[in-house]
């Protein structure tokens, strides 16, 4: 284990569960002093480092957020935007707008919001921010998930016009696009682990789920001094499904 991260102030939202919990948890073995945000104060405080609880789709609670970072820290390192729901599952002609807003207002709009709040705090003294997008957003080939891949390839264009707009200051920001994962959210509704298994041995070219080490690697790496001239680029990470 590397201190890449010593003395580094870093930022998960979605910290309380899966990539989120468990990037949370390598930044602060490589070093960080981790904050960890999301709305289940309880799940938080399991993922270790310092829980604030925020919803990004409210701006007040990003605004809130940040300034509570900047008044204690004085500055923001990496911010690992993680926070999302998973939705839809019906064709669009049959799906509730208001379930078409859940997903924009925590998917797109909360990266949105985070960005623009971690910008601000980040402009004095530079940063990494990392965006966590989906490999359904980069090949769109999932009918009854549209609204879920046009968040997620919205937040692909917005990490790479927001990454050129804020590069000479010095903030550099990408994205990761990761494949099924070892997540709830990888299951499909009332299917078992080894259901899953079973179902990406056929239907994924490696044949087998992704772990969350995989994942957090890749995020770890873009946040990192490693990846110093890597700017506005969607690493995609899913076992070859949109090879």
């Amino acid at each position: 284990m590397t201190e890449r991260f010593a003395g580094k102030i870093a930022l998960v939202t979605g910290g309380g569960s899966g990539i989120g919990r468990n990037t949370a948890r390598a930044l602060a073995a490589e070093g960080a002093t981790v904050i960890v945000a999301g709305r289940n104060r309880a799940a938080l405080e399991e993922a270790g480092g310092i829980p604030m609880v925020a919803d990004v789709s409210v701006e007040q609670d990003v605004a809130a957020l940040l300034d509570a970072i900047g008044e204690k820290f004085g500055r923001l390192d990496v911010a690992v935007n993680n926070a999302g729901v998973f939705g839809g599952g019906m064709p669009l002609a049959e799906m509730p707008s208001p379930e078409w807003d859940r997903l924009v207002a925590t998917n797109l709009t909360g990266v949105y919001l985070a960005m623009k709040h971690e910008i601000g705090l980040m402009r004095p003294t530079g940063g990494t921010i990392v965006n966590v997008a989906s490999n359904i957003g980069a090949h769109g080939r999932r009918p009854g998930l549209g609204a879920y891949a046009a968040t997620k390839a919205a937040v692909s264009a917005l990490t790479r016009n927001t990454a050129l707009e804020y590069i000479r200051d010095g903030i550099r920001i990408n994205a990761v696009s990761p494949g099924p994962a070892d997540t709830t959210m990888s299951l499909f509704p009332g299917e078992t682990a080894d259901d899953r298994a079973a179902r990406l041995a056929v239907g994924l070219p490696i044949g087998r789920v992704g772990s969350l080490d995989e994942i957090t690697s890749a995020v770890l790496w873009l946040a990192s001094p490693e990846s110093a001239f890597t700017v506005g680029h969607d690493l995609v990470i899913d076992g070859g499904a949109t090879a």
